[in-house]
């Protein structure tokens, strides 16, 4: 059983995916796929540096040079998301063939790059917007303000909710909510 699970930075999906590898799922995130990628995959630097010419020297993509090309620019984010999402999702398909017991897919745009498509089943993990906040100051020392911001350039998690198949509240501890991801799949025969 392939499950794809999305959501915001800060919402708990790292637990929820140590939780798929404790029981002997295969876990692919494809925010480290994409980044490896970046390394090993030469077509892929050479699609990007054919887009936008001048962001790849010496093999090696200029991450701060895209950045302001794309960001700045909705029409160059949505061709590097074309072309970054075709990349990842073939990485990941090679990675699930052939298909595992149980495999979790991670990624933020799970919808938007067509990997729902190869999903059994789709989960949003939510949680409080405070709780994201302290979340993300403790784990990147970051301040209030920049948590908030990194928060706030993401949908929303009723956004992510509304797309998936199940939410998952992570409104706990993060033992409790290892807990409460046992018993959802438990719930749905996963496990």
């Amino acid at each position: 059983m392939i499950i794809g699970i999305t959501g915001g930075t800060g919402c708990g999906k790292s637990t929820f995916l140590k939780v798929i590898a404790q029981q002997g799922g295969i876990v692919i995130d494809c925010d480290k796929l994409y980044h490896e990628l970046l390394k090993t995959d030469k077509a892929l630097l050479n699609h990007i540096d054919a887009r936008f010419p001048g962001v790849v020297e010496q093999g090696v993509l200029q991450r701060k040079k895209l950045g302001q090309l794309v960001f700045t620019d909705p029409k160059a984010l949505k061709d590097l998301n074309a072309i970054t999402h075709t990349a990842v999702k073939q990485a990941v398909i090679c990675r699930l063939t052939p298909e595992p017991r149980l495999a979790a897919i991670d990624a933020i745009g799970l919808f938007e790059s067509g990997l729902d498509k190869l999903c059994k089943l789709t989960v949003a993990v939510t949680a409080p917007k405070q709780a994201r906040i302290q979340r993300l100051m403790t784990r990147e020392n970051i301040d209030k303000t920049y948590a908030l911001a990194r928060i706030d350039a993401q949908p929303s998690c009723e956004d992510f909710s509304g797309l998936c198949d199940y939410t998952l509240q992570n409104d706990t501890s993060e033992a409790e909510f290892q807990e409460k991801c046992l018993a959802f799949l438990r719930r749905l025969d996963i496990i």
